[in-house]
C-alpha cells in the first residue's frame, strides 16, 4: 500500500493537566518553556501540570501550551521517521502545523502564539460571547437556520453532523432554539473563553494582521493545508494572508480532510494532546485516524511505515 502520511495539530479545547508529561523527549522544550513563561509572565509549567480545567481555559494559557505539546510531537514524529506530504491544524494548531512544516521557527511561532492570545483575551474582555458544538445538522443546513439572525455565525464545521457557532452570548442562545426546531440532536456549550472564529474578534485579528505582517516567513517544507483555504499551500505570502484571516474565519475542517482524501492521502496522525481531531477524521471514508498520545509513537510506525 502507498501511504501518505498527514499530520494535524489540535486547538483549544484539547489541553488538559498534564499535556506536557507524555510529550516525546525534546531537548529544547525546557527552554522553550522559560521563552514561554517570560514572554506571559505566568507560570505555565505548573499550570501545565496542574491547572485547573479554568486555569487552562483561560487562552493566554491555552496557546502557548498547545503551542507547544503540539510543536513536541509534530517534531518527535518527525525524528522517528515519520514523512509527511502534508500539515493541517485546527484553529491554533495551525500555528504549530506552519512551525513543524518550518515556515517561521519554533521560537517565532512562540512569539506570534503569545501576541495571538494576548489580544484574543483583550478582545474576550470587551465582548460577551459564547461557542456552541451543534450536533445532528451540517454546515449548510445550519447556516441556513441562522441565516438572518444577528450576532451569530458558523466558527467550525468540524465533520457532517458536527459544527460549532460563534456569537454573543444572547444570538447563541437563540440560535440553539432554532436549530433544535430544525432538527438538531443537541446544542453543547463549549467552555471556551469568547467568541472565537467570528467577527466579534475583529479587534484581534486586526492586532494579529498587523504583527504577521511584520513576521519573516519562508515557504514551507511541507504543504500546509490552511483553516481559511482547506487547500494546500507552500508559498510563504499565501500563507501569510490566510494566517491573517484566521481568527475571523471559520474553520473549514471538514473540507479540509475532504482536500485531504482527494489528494490521496491515506493515513492522519494527530500530533498534539488527545484525540479530537483523530476522532473526527474516523468519519472521512478513505483515510486511517490515529492519535499519536493515544497510541505512542511505536504503534504510529507500525501502521504508516
Amino acid at each position: 500500500m502507498n501511504r501518505k502520511v498527514a499530520l494535524v495539530f489540535p486547538g483549544q479545547g484539547s489541553q488538559q493537566a498534564g499535556m506536557l508529561d507524555g510529550c516525546p523527549e525534546n531537548d529544547d522544550l525546557d527552554r522553550l518553556l522559560d521563552a514561554a513563561e517570560a514572554l506571559t509572565g505566568m507560570p505555565l509549567r505548573k499550570l501545565a501540570r496542574e491547572g485547573s480545567a479554568e486555569d487552562l481555559a483561560d487562552t493566554r494559557v491555552a496557546q502557548p501550551l498547545l503551542y507547544l505539546a503540539d510543536w513536541a510531537w509534530g517534531t518527535g514524529l518527525l525524528a522517528s521517521g515519520i514523512d509527511p506530504v502534508a500539515v493541517a491544524g485546527h484553529s491554533l494548531g495551525e500555528l504549530a502545523a506552519l512551525a513543524v512544516a518550518d515556515v517561521y521557527s519554533v521560537e517565532a511561532g512562540l512569539e506570534l502564539v503569545v501576541e495571538r492570545s494576548r489580544l484574543m483575551a483583550a478582545a474576550v474582555a470587551t465582548t460577551s460571547g459564547s461557542m456552541s458544538a451543534v450536533i445532528g445538522l451540517d454546515g449548510p443546513a445550519i447556516a441556513a437556520a441562522i441565516d438572518g439572525l444577528d450576532g451569530v455565525w458558523v466558527a467550525n464545521d468540524n465533520s457532517a453532523g458536527q459544527v460549532v457557532i460563534s456569537g454573543t452570548t444572547e444570538a447563541v442562545a437563540e440560535a440553539a432554539s432554532v436549530l433544535a426546531d430544525a432538527g438538531a440532536r443537541r446544542v453543547v456549550p463549549l467552555a471556551v473563553a469568547g467568541a472565537f472564529h467570528s467577527p466579534l474578534m475583529a479587534a484581534a485579528a486586526e492586532g494579529f494582521s498587523a504583527i504577521v505582517a511584520q513576521a519573516e516567513f519562508g515557504d514551507a517544507l511541507i504543504p500546509v493545508y490552511q483553516n481559511t483555504a482547506a487547500s494546500a499551500a507552500t508559498d510563504a505570502e499565501v500563507i501569510r494572508e490566510r494566517l491573517m484571516a484566521q481568527i475571523t474565519s471559520p474553520v473549514r475542517w471538514t473540507e479540509t480532510m475532504q482536500a485531504f482524501v482527494a489528494d490521496g492521502i491515506t493515513h492522519v496522525i494527530e500530533a498534539g494532546p488527545g484525540a479530537v481531531l483523530a476522532g473526527l477524521a474516523k468519519r472521512i471514508d478513505g483515510v486511517t485516524a490515529l492519535s499519536a498520545d493515544a497510541v505512542g509513537i511505536e504503534q504510529i510506525l507500525e501502521e504508516v511505515m
